[in-house]
Order: C-alpha cells, then structure tokens, then sequence
C-alpha cells in the first residue's frame, strides 16, 4: 500500500486502501493555466503518455458511464456506446459529472466516487504492468496494476480508444 503525505488522502485513496489494492502516489505540481490534465501529468512525472490514462464521464442513452483511456489517445464514442449495450454516445457535460462523481475536472478518478458509476477501461492498459490514472485531484495520480483497477472499480474491459 501507499505510503501517505499529508493531505495525499482522497475518496480514491480510501477505496483502494479499503480494498488493500497496491498502489504508488504520484503527487506533482499541478499549473493551474493547464487543461490537458493528463497530458500535464505525463510530462510532470516523465511518464510513456500510453502509460498515464485519463477518467472521461459520457453519457450513452441519458446514462452516465465511466471511460479509463490512455492520455495519448481519444475515447471512441461508437464503441463506448456498444460495449455497454447502448446506441449513443456524448461526452457528459462537465458540471455533471463534478456534481455525480465528487470530483473536479481534471481530477476524476476511476474509483471512490461520490455515487459509483459502470467504468470502461481500454483494453490498451494491458500494455503495461502499471497505469497511472488520477487520484482524486489535480496533481495527484496513482499508479496501480491494470487488474487491480478492474476489480476494486467493478469495471469491465473494452476496447474503447483510438489513437
């Protein structure tokens, strides 16, 4: 498990710990003129940007679902759309999903939320040992096994990105 720093606790770090999931803190400083997140993250800690993945909210037929996809790529919509049974697929608006999940854009993470949500990680994580997605706020990623995000997020495998 982690080892803490102060003020490195957030919804996502309690739920891994609750689950006694692994899992590494990245903390880097975040500049507030950035709004390419991930992208931001992966130059920062000096990390493949393939490796660092980014938490996108979507909604497909008017319900919201969780997206896990490598910074370096885009979310295919179509195929969000059909890994989860679904005919449509939008990006959520930004707003809501802060308000549903309890997080700031920029700083959703994949698991803890405020009110859970089905998550749809890319089968590129797969790639690597390790994937970093955020913490819970800006300038704080985890690092974690791709199955073990899979298990303590409840998420399903798909392929859903392109890029």
């Amino acid at each position: 498990m982690a080892k803490r720093t102060r003020g490195s606790a957030t919804p996502a770090t309690t739920a891994l710990d609750r689950a006694g999931v692994a899992y590494t803190l990245h903390p880097y400083e975040h500049d507030p003129a950035t709004t390419s997140y991930g992208e931001e993250a992966a130059a920062v800690l000096g990390v493949d940007p393939a490796r660092v993945h980014k938490t996108l909210c979507a909604e497909v037929d008017g319900r919201l679902v969780v997206a896990v996809v490598p910074v370096s790529g885009q979310l295919d919509l179509k195929a969000l759309a059909a890994a989860v049974g679904g005919k449509r697929a939008q990006m959520a608006d930004p707003a809501l999903a802060e308000r549903t999940t309890g997080y700031v854009r920029g700083g959703i993470a994949p698991v803890g939320q405020r009110r859970p949500l089905p998550v749809l990680i890319d089968d590129g994580a797969w790639s690597w040992p390790t994937i970093f997605v955020s913490a819970g706020r800006r300038g704080l990623d985890l690092e974690l096994a791709p199955d073990d995000l899979l298990q303590v997020s409840g998420g399903q495998r798909a392929a859903i990105g392109r890029g």
